[in-house]
Order: C-alpha cells, then structure tokens, then sequence
C-alpha cells in the first residue's frame, strides 16, 4: 500500500544525475534509431540492453517474451518492488528525417522486406531506462527497495501466429512480487519540458473486430436474383455509427467505432456472395467495452437479418487491450514528484490511442504519463505525428523523463508503507 503525502527525495540531486548521464542516452538513443527492429524480432536491441544492464551488475534475464529483457536491482534496505517500463520495438515506416543517424534498415513483415523505422519514440524510452537502470544502481545501497527494469518487445502488436508484448510477459510471471508500475510514452506533440497526465483512463481499451457477411451469388444486372452482401454491409456501417452517437453518454463515456477495411467482389457486374469487413473499438471503461460489444454484434446480425443475410461478428477478432488505466490513489501520490520534475506539469484529455502498458497496469497499481519531446516554438501545425516517416523527437526532452522515472521511484519507496 502506499500513502498519498510522502517524504520526496532530493530533486536537485536526480536533476544532476539526468544531466550528467544525458550525453550517454543521446548516444544510446542515437544508436537504438539507426538500428530499429520489429516486434518480436528486437534481437540485437536486446542484446544492445543486455550488455549495458550487465555492465552494471544487475541480475539480468533475457529471451522473456520472445526478446523482452528484464533486470532487478535490490535495494541496501527493505521495501516495496517498483516496475519500470519501456518498449523496444519499430514499426514498417520508411524514415524521412534528414537526422545522420536516419535507419536504412530493411527487415520483413507479412512476408514482404519493408523499410523499418523508429516512429514511435520507443528507442527513446530503452535509452531513457538504460539511463535511469544506471543512476539508480548507483544508489543502490540507499534505496529502499526493490526496481524491475522491464524492455518489453511487440507494443505495436505481435507479429501474426504470435504472442506477444506486455501480456505475455505477464503470463510469463513479469509482474509476480511487484507492487506498482511506472510507464511513460515521449510525445511529438507535446513541448519539451512538458509532462501530461491524468487519472483514471488515460489511453482508450481497444477491441479489433471482423464482420463477415454472407448472401447471394448474382449477375450485377439482376440485382433481384441476389442476396446482396455489399448493400447489406453499406446498412451495417452506417447502423454502427449509431453505437457511439444513441447509446453512450459522451459527456461521460467516450468511445469510437470504426470501419477501416471492407472486402468483398472481384468484378463490376458480380454482386459477391461473401463481403468481410475489419474495424476497431476503443473505450474507455470495461463496461463500456461490454457495452460496445454487445450493440455491434445485435446491430450487425439484426441488419442482416433484414436483409436476409448472414452477419457473423468477431469481437474481439485477434487483439483486445484494456484501458491505459491511472489508479486514482496512486496518480495523487505521484503528482508532486511529476511536478518538480516538470516545467509545466498538465492534465492531459484522454487518448483514443491504446497501449499494452494497460496489461501491467492491471496487475497492480500503475501510473502512466506523456512526456514532451516538441522542440520549444514549434508551431503544433508544422509537427508530424506518430508513425510517420516525419516522425521526429527532439532529444533534450529525455533528460525530463530519465529524471521522471528516477524521482518516481524514490519518492515511491520512500513514502511506501505497509
């Protein structure tokens, strides 16, 4: 358990810590960049964490969830085992940045050799817990406590025929003894020296979904003759819309459901006899998840079945995360400690995005926060998001979350009682 008012460690001392360890993560960083790795396949970044953890003495164990690396260092005194995060992996991205240390890699997906690049800021996080993993070993006899650095491979998702990422390292025993988990996600959008958050839901729960609807078989000049799958669909889209807009309070309850593929039909004059359809759900509570199922699938079948079709819904279809959830206790604790290491602490509105730092988080109390990394007088208009080839981090922003990480899980041990 912990109390909401805590002693908080020294500040000033973290603060020179992150600075004078930053040269070193920039040079991590820039390394990570130039050598992304998909998910599940971040071999030679592991091994990269690896020889970096062990360099420090840390009790080290690799290959956890495929390539997922975690390392435990224990405290000169009793108390609580505090979880941090990061997340290894790259995305099939071809970068466009004109930095000297832009990837060239090439590696394959879906069975295709495809350009491969760091768009999500994930190589700033390894670098920024390989910085923080050595400050604290350095105050290893102080701490009270116990630290899990966990490198978690596959947050954009495993590959498919796989498991992988946060919840598999949880079925693989990641978080037994752990009493609390610290998570952060650098963001392009948000100014260096900036630090979102809020409690509660802070990133969407997400269900992927599959409609398969099957008719009748007809030339496209007797419509008559066919039960048509296409028009059956077209009614479907727009009966989801009513999900989110008739039946969830949006002042309480935000939510999406959208239809981002439809297949079906290989000429213009056959109507098909089988039309699949893809899509994603995001909320922002499991009850509304429950609730979002249930309307899709009475929605979609009961169309169909005015049509004379057959709906089959599959939701979740292959990848369902829960709600990126603050705990309330925990985010107050928290909140002063975020504040003296930030230049402007806010309150952040949530996001539709999900994350699987939501498995960990569910385990036990968790707090997860956004970290700026736009650089200061960059008009938002001119910044590229996320998974872009644009995509672009400026680096003196990660100084902000070694010291974030580092003072969380001082000031956590340090008022932990229990």
């Amino acid at each position: 358990m912990f109390s909401p008012h805590g002693a908080h460690a020294n500040e000033l001392d973290t603060l020179k810590q992150a600075k004078n360890i930053n040269l070193k993560v920039v040079e991590w960083r820039r390394h990570l960049h130039e050598n992304p790795e998909l998910s599940n396949r971040e071999f030679e970044t592991a091994k990269y964490i690896t020889k970096h953890l062990k360099s420090l003495g840390l009790d080290v164990q690799t290959e956890v969830a495929h390539t997922g690396v975690v390392a435990t260092l224990v405290g000169g005194k009793p108390g609580p085992v505090v979880a941090l995060r990061a997340d290894m992996d790259a995305l099939p991205v071809k970068e466009r940045t004109p930095v000297p240390f832009a990837s060239k890699a090439i590696s394959e997906y879906n069975g295709e050799q495809v350009p491969v690049m760091h768009a999500c800021g994930h190589d700033t996080h390894v670098a920024m817990l390989m910085g923080v993993a050595e400050i604290l070993t350095d105050m290893q006899s102080e701490l009270s406590g116990t630290v899990k650095f966990i490198f978690q491979p596959a947050e954009e998702g495993a590959p498919a025929g796989e498991e992988g990422g946060a919840e598999l390292m949880v079925k693989e025993g990641v978080m037994k003894g752990v009493d609390v988990v610290f998570g952060l996600h650098i963001w392009a959008g948000v100014e260096v020296g900036t630090i979102g958050v809020k409690a509660q839901g802070i990133m969407a729960g997400v269900d992927d979904m599959k409609i398969t609807v099957e008719g009748k078989q007809a030339h496209g000049s007797r419509p008559w003759a066919s039960i048509d799958p296409i028009v059956t669909a077209a009614q479907i889209v727009n009966g989801l819309q009513t999900v989110v807009s008739r039946h969830m309070e949006l002042t309480k309850d935000p939510a999406v459901v959208t239809i981002g593929a439809i297949h079906g039909g290989v000429r213009s004059n056959i109507i098909p006899e089988k039309l699949e359809m893809l899509g994603t759900v995001r909320t922002f509570t499991e009850a509304d998840k429950a609730k979002t199922r249930k309307l899709i699938t009475e929605k979609a079948e009961l169309i169909g079945q005015s049509m004379g079709a057959k709906v089959k819904v599959e939701i979740p279809y292959s990848t369902s995360y829960p709600v990126t959830y603050n705990n309330e206790k925990l985010t107050e604790q928290m909140m002063p400690t975020l504040k003296s290491v930030a230049e402007n602490l806010i309150i952040v509105e949530p996001v539709t995005g999900a994350e699987d730092f939501s498995f960990f988080a569910k385990e036990v109390p968790g707090l997860y926060f956004f970290l700026g990394g736009k650089p200061k007088g960059k008009p938002a208009s001119e910044v590229a998001s996320h998974h872009t080839p644009d995509f672009y981090i400026d680096e003196s922003g990660m100084k902000y979350g070694v010291q974030a990480m580092t003072q969380l899980t001082l000031d956590y041990m340090n008022s932990y009682k229990k």
